[in-house]
């Protein structure tokens, strides 16, 4: 089973910016759609981006479009999520899941642990 490893989040302002990372070391991520997702206490697990294999293909949630950015560098066997004009309603953990396919399908196998991510002034 692929482990992944979230890093990158912490404390910021609102209107602030991180870049989350999601990496193994083990096998490569290149055959892999990743996703991101989110989960605020008290709530729901929240789908928020998926990159394709390749990077070509990116969706987004509409709480993060033309905030967040996802991208991947499959020769470091890593993917990114660019976060931008960061709100408190943004605060949540954020993990990093892969997909059974190559594209994004909705079915996620792999999941990190987790990284915290905190907007407040």
């Amino acid at each position: 089973q692929l482990q992944l490893v979230e890093s990158g989040g912490g404390l910021v302002q609102p209107g602030g910016s991180l870049r989350l990372s999601c990496a193994t070391s083990a096998l490569t991520l290149d055959y892999y759609a990743i996703g991101w997702f989110r989960q605020a206490p008290g709530k729901e697990r929240e789908g928020i981006s998926c990159i394709d294999s390749s990077g070509a293909s990116t969706n987004y949630a509409d709480s993060v479009k033309g905030r967040f950015t996802i991208s991947r560098d499959n020769a470091k066997n890593t993917v990114y999520l660019q976060m931008n004009s960061l709100k408190p309603e943004d605060t949540a953990v954020y993990y990093c899941a892969a997909d059974y396919h190559h594209f994004c399908s909705g079915t996620f196998g792999s999941w990190g642990q987790g990284t915290q991510v905190t907007i407040s002034s």
